[in-house]
């Protein structure tokens, strides 16, 4: 019964379920509630501040936000955390970006969320690797390598889709592992466009 419904137990039993992002259908079936209840609900501690509703059908805990790069895999599927936002999280790039960026093999979307921006873009499949699941504190999220979010970035640059930056910290990288994602995206000239640009020899 939707009485029964205690926002507070139901906060810690999601929490309990390690489940921060949940859509109405995976809410019933943990509280065994109906639809409508389920609707209501929702619509009610959305109104209320526990939920934060972060795109049609998908909620988060407002009161426990797990974070923007959790939210990021949760908000377009599927995908991985990439190019400049990936490139500041490894101090190759000094700034962090406006937005979170991420790799896709969907449409390019962009999705705006409690004044954070997710920008998806979209990438063949045949590319779509190089990425791992990183655990940060509670958190574990989808996120290219370094070499893999270069090659994500050097792409899109190459295609005129992203500035050229001299302001990239290219110290450490396995140049081996950057030109063969670089060769996954079957651009002719992609890796020699890279060491014009960047003097990787």
């Amino acid at each position: 019964m939707y009485t029964l419904l205690k926002p507070i137990l139901v906060r810690e039993e999601l929490l309990r379920r390690n489940m921060p992002i949940f859509t109405p259908e995976n809410f019933a079936r943990f509280f065994h509630t109906p639809f409508y209840t389920t609707k209501h609900f929702l619509e009610e501690q959305t109104n209320n501040g526990l939920f934060l509703r972060l795109k049609q059908g998908v909620y988060t805990l407002k009161t426990d936000f797990p974070g923007e790069e959790v939210v990021a895999n949760a908000l377009y599927k599927p995908s991985y955390i990439s190019f400049e936002y990936a490139l500041a999280y490894y101090d190759i790039l000094p700034e962090m970006p406006y937005a979170v960026t991420c790799a896709t093999t969907k449409p390019t979307r962009l999705f705006t969320v409690s004044q954070t921006t997710f920008s998806y873009y979209t990438i063949k499949k045949e590319a779509y690797t190089g990425y791992s699941l990183v655990k940060s504190g509670t958190k574990a999220f989808l996120m290219a390598d370094k070499e893999k979010a270069l090659a994500d970035y050097f792409y899109f640059e190459a295609l005129g889709k992203r500035p050229h930056n001299d302001r990239l910290v290219l110290k450490n990288i396995n140049k081996e592992k950057l030109f063969h994602y670089a060769k996954l995206f079957a651009r002719k000239n992609l890796s020699n466009y890279i060491k014009k640009k960047y003097a990787f020899s």
